[in-house]
């Protein structure tokens, strides 16, 4: 199971899911795999009743975001942004990759009434982004690798805000409270993790975990934030090893299978003129906005602290940030099905939109990532012949 680990493998996966959801839902097995999507599930004795999608994007997908909170919790303990001097030059990048894909998008959808999809091109897929990078990036110093992973993380953060903020309506409070509770104490069974009652420990977390992520379904709020609390608040090295043993699940089943889920639509049959105001928002401010909001951030983040402890990242390079920012796929498709869950027409047009922004976003990366990797070779080429000739 190792390669499903690699950057590259989970991209691909994500992709090749991506094409064959779209592929299969304008083909004659269209219909079929539709109404299999709408079909109801419900769990005995529960309150709990969804469709074969929301369990994937209110199910399966909880356990990415709870995947991606290891991660952060990670990183803002003992990681790359463990320190207000590493998080804030790519914390300036983050804010410019939401803020302009955001006014893009609301000066295009400017009085046609769906101006609330703006959050949906402020996403980036942090797995498709390192995966590219891995991909079309070979010699591309750390240093950027780094500040596209703290880039990455700080937008996953934005959008658990956006998600928690903006995609919630009436919560039941009481229920709320209840799933608070939960995530203590599944934050207090992690730290017993190391005892003799190892096994019992770890089928009560088990079961407080599927609790909490009903409680939190049922109080409506989007059920992926249950994923985001219960990863923050497991101890961070029993965290990362769970991450460690759930990154193939995540990698070849979760993020494929939201993606085939998620670009199960039907083209629309109809002329330019009559697509939505949001389809081209979306169009326009994944691969434009993303690249325009993470160069110009990234290079007014160049002028904050000590001069000598600033990064050197070269315009070629922010660009390229910013061109990998854009590829926006499942937090993206997430918040377009949340924006217009009452709208499936202007959602299918919003999903073809997202694919192919951040399809757009993924050629322009290859390009620009691919000419970095080719100057730093050469670069470090010139360097190893100029100390071959001084020590000759």
């Amino acid at each position: 199971m190792a390669f499903i680990r690699s950057e590259r493998v989970a991209a691909f996966l994500l992709l090749a899911a991506a094409a064959l959801g779209l592929i299969a839902a304008n083909s004659p097995l269209g219909p079929a795999l539709m109404g299999l999507q709408d079909a109801h599930l419900a769990v005995p004795g529960t309150p709990l009743d969804l469709s074969v999608g929301h369990w994937i994007s209110d199910g399966l997908l909880a356990v990415f975001f709870f995947v991606a909170a290891v991660e952060l919790k990670n990183e803002l303990t003992v990681g790359q942004l463990n320190s207000v001097s590493k998080a804030v030059r790519p914390a300036i990048a983050a804010f410019g990759g939401v803020l302009v894909p955001a006014l893009i998008y609301v000066a295009v959808t400017a009085g046609s009434g769906y101006e609330n999809g703006w959050p949906i091109p402020t996403a980036t897929d942090i797995a498709f982004a390192l995966g590219v990078l891995a991909v079309f990036g070979k010699g591309i110093p750390s240093r950027l690798r780094i500040f596209i992973l703290a880039l990455a993380i700080l937008d996953d953060i934005v959008a658990i805000v956006i998600i928690a903020l903006f995609f919630t309506t009436d919560p039941n409070l009481p229920l709320l409270a209840l799933a608070v509770v939960g995530v203590a104490v599944f934050g207090v069974l992690s730290r017993l993790l190391n005892t003799r009652m190892r096994v019992l420990v770890i089928a009560a977390m088990v079961a407080v975990a599927l609790v909490t992520w009903s409680l939190v379904y049922l109080s409506g709020v989007h059920a992926t934030i249950a994923g985001v609390a219960l990863g923050l608040a497991m101890m961070r090295v029993p965290a990362m090893h769970l991450r460690h043993h759930l990154e193939p699940a995540t990698n070849g089943v979760v993020l494929p299978l939201f993606a085939f889920s998620a670009a199960l639509v039907a083209i629309p049959q109809v002329g330019l003129s009559q697509l939505a105001p949001p389809f081209w928002a979306i169009l326009i401010a994944l691969p434009v906005g993303k690249l325009i909001g993470i160069a110009l951030g990234g290079w007014l983040s160049s002028f904050v602290g000590p001069r000598e402890r600033r990064p050197v990242l070269s315009p070629l390079a922010l660009l390229a940030a910013g061109a990998l920012g854009g590829v926006g796929f499942t937090v993206s498709l997430l918040m377009n099905e949340l924006a217009f869950a009452a709208q499936p027409e202007v959602a299918d047009e919003g999903t073809l939109a997202v694919l192919l922004g951040s399809s757009v976003s993924i050629v322009v990366a290859a390009v620009l990532v691919s000419r970095l990797a080719v100057y730093h070779r050469r670069l470090r080429v010139l360097r190893s012949a100029a100390e071959q000739r001084m020590r000759g």
